[in-house]
């Protein structure tokens, strides 16, 4: 029966020695996920120009800090969805976490929870969402716990996922809008990655076969069960929790979703894994911002490695980040341990990149923070 076995504990292993950055963890994890998991966790599409553009992107934004600014009292503190967050960071929907350990989806819930980072579960979770919203909620001091959600050919059954994530206790359903269809994973498909035995999307174990369609392009199947506006509304008809888009990248679309009242944009290209040469998120995200106009939350995701990237993206616009590889490399590095001491390090740097450039709170963070060279 769903959610009725005990809440697993996940085993406390020791951080590798030298592991002191995110970019640590990414080195080390290579040593430890075979060639199939590795492909399918860090490639992108087609040629992964996103993929290098997302990473490049932050670095290219100069900080120009400020100096004898009052730091007292400071803290990271934001305001997300009617709730007081510590820091702005959350764990990114990433699918099959028990590919890069054996805990999976619980050691990344325990991880969350326990350095008070929000929780975004993904709709190809490896674990039944049931189990780690029973883990991740035992954490008096949490951050959010959200449901990524992919609508489903079979409108039923998505109502009936969403319908279990709420009796769950998940406060938000992140919309993936982005995907329709799987990028051209060149990487992946050289490795002749396959999901391991005993690896699957569990929460769609029920779903039926999707009904086969007559004719031979993509698009015969396509015109049956790719979402449009009308099924956002849908979605937010059906459900009391908010709706959050995730994979917006357009200044139009995100008028759009504005219009709509969804509950929040995540400017995402989700991680250059879809469709290759889309704008770096540190790019668009500007854009998106002075579209909606302060009119609903905006989060980001994509190459987030540093605490200054997170201090970037706040100065950008965006309320909050989303963070995904480097917490799967933390996973595979050390379970729950190597996720807990991925975010810290970021939340650690995070308030250092904010006293050093004279920010005691993120909502100093502005473009006045960044170099102009043509200024």
């Amino acid at each position: 029966m769903k959610g009725s076995s005990p809440v697993p504990v996940p085993a406390i292993e020791a951080i590798p020695r030298g592991l002191v950055s995110l970019a640590d963890h990414e080195t080390f994890a290579r040593t430890r996920l075979d060639d199939q998991s590795w492909a399918y966790f860090s490639g992108g599409a087609a040629d992964e120009l996103t993929l290098r553009a997302n990473r490049r992107a932050w670095d290219d934004l100069q900080l120009l800090p400020r100096v004898l600014r009052q730091l007292a009292g400071g803290h990271t503190r934001v305001e997300l969805l009617g709730r007081t967050l510590s820091h702005p960071l959350l764990v990114a929907p990433m699918a099959y976490q028990r590919m890069a350990h054996s805990d999976g989806e619980m050691a990344m819930a325990h991880a969350a929870a326990s350095q008070q980072a929000g929780l975004v579960l993904s709709t190809q979770a490896s674990v039944p969402l049931e189990t780690v919203a029973s883990a991740f909620r035992t954490h008096a001091d949490r951050g959010p716990l959200w449901f990524q959600l992919y609508l489903q050919h079979d409108r039923g059954f998505t109502r009936e996922l969403v319908q279990r994530a709420e009796a769950s206790g998940y406060e938000a359903l992140v919309l993936t809008v982005d995907a329709p269809v799987h990028g051209a994973r060149d990487r992946e498909r050289r490795s002749g990655f396959k999901l391991p035995v005993g690896i699957s999307a569990t929460n769609l174990a029920q779903l039926a076969a999707r009904p086969t369609a007559s004719g031979h392009s993509l698009f015969d199947t396509l015109h049956t069960h790719a979402p449009v506006w009308s099924d956002v509304q849908w979605l937010q008809d059906i459900t009391r929790l908010p709706v959050l888009l995730k994979g917006v990248l357009h200044p139009e679309d995100a008028r759009q979703a504005a219009a709509l009242q969804v509950a929040g944009l995540i400017v995402s290209n989700h991680g250059g894994r879809t469709l290759d040469t889309t704008p770096a998120t540190a790019a668009i995200l500007p854009r998106i911002a002075d579209a909606v106009r302060g009119e609903l939350p905006l989060l980001v995701d994509g190459g987030i490695r540093r605490g200054t990237d997170v201090l970037k993206a706040a100065a950008l616009g965006a309320r909050a980040v989303l963070v995904g590889r480097p917490c799967v490399y933390g996973l595979a590095n050390a379970g729950a341990l190597g996720v807990a001491h991925v975010l810290r390090l970021l939340r650690d740097e995070l308030e250092i990149a904010m006293a050093l450039c004279g920010c005691s709170t993120l909502d100093q963070a502005s473009p006045e923070l960044f170099f102009d060279p043509m200024s």
